[in-house]
């Protein structure tokens, strides 16, 4: 594959999937949050294959069907799941490196962004895996959210996602819950990638517990199944156009 400048990119993500991609390893992916300390990505999770994956990734793989989209698919590791299962699969991604890599590793894949509206395919199913009401940012934006997934679904179609109820950051010892109820909800977080020198923009990205995502969802005409909750607050939901 082709040989970009990394640091002429403003591209932090696809920088280390794309150095992982080509050299089998990669330096720290850090994020950085105005609310909580820097936290780090391992590069090598990004590209697990099916046994190494969450059982709600697994849950989710194994339930999607017919034509299927992979939103921010990063190195592809859903999609050529799905691709071994038999199962047809489309990924898009807004990283350039990251569909680079994709490409090169088989997987159908285009830089595209989720609300860009000249993106009109549809699909059987829309798969949004490693905390994909992230791509929300904040409760303000959700009714564009629901109403760009009625745009990309087929009759029948179905949206399988997954989120973190993030309220146990903020839970006391004795179990109580210190929450500012005057301000942002809780899952509402701020972010900024760093890989080497490449440093990305800032950037909103939500956490949605169950309940609010299955009320935001019934507002805008769709229904919220609970399918599997994981160990730490974390579940998989699907959404169904009511």
């Amino acid at each position: 594959m082709d040989n970009p400048t990394l640091s002429a990119i403003a591209d932090p993500m696809g920088a280390a999937i794309y150095d992982y991609h080509k050299n089998g390893c990669a330096a720290t992916l850090v994020v950085r949050s105005s609310m909580f300390d820097d936290d780090e990505i391992p590069v090598a999770d990004l590209f697990r294959d099916f046994s190494q994956m969450p059982p709600l990734e697994r849950t989710a793989l194994q339930m999607a069907g017919g034509r299927i989209l992979d939103v921010g698919a990063g190195s592809g590791c859903h999609s050529l799941a799905l691709k071994n299962m038999g199962k047809e699969a489309q990924a898009i991604d807004i990283s350039p490196l990251s569909v680079a890599v994709m490409k090169d590793r088989g997987v159908d894949a285009s830089q595209v962004n989720f609300y860009d509206p000249d993106f009109s395919e549809r699909y059987d199913t829309v798969l949004m895996l490693m905390n994909g009401t992230g791509i929300i940012g904040t409760l303000d934006n959700i009714g564009e959210f629901f109403a760009r997934l009625k745009d990309l679904l087929k009759p029948g179609g179905c949206v399988l996602i997954d989120s973190s109820d993030l309220r146990y950051l903020f839970e006391e010892e004795d179990g109580s819950l210190m929450i500012d109820l005057a301000d942002d909800y809780y899952g509402q977080l701020d972010y900024q990638m760093q890989y080497k020198d490449v440093v990305g923009e800032p950037f909103d990205w939500l956490y949605l517990d169950f309940n609010t995502l299955a009320y935001y969802a019934e507002e805008n005409g769709f229904k919220a199944e609970l399918v599997a909750e994981g160990e730490h607050y974390d579940y998989l939901a699907r959404l169904i156009p009511a």
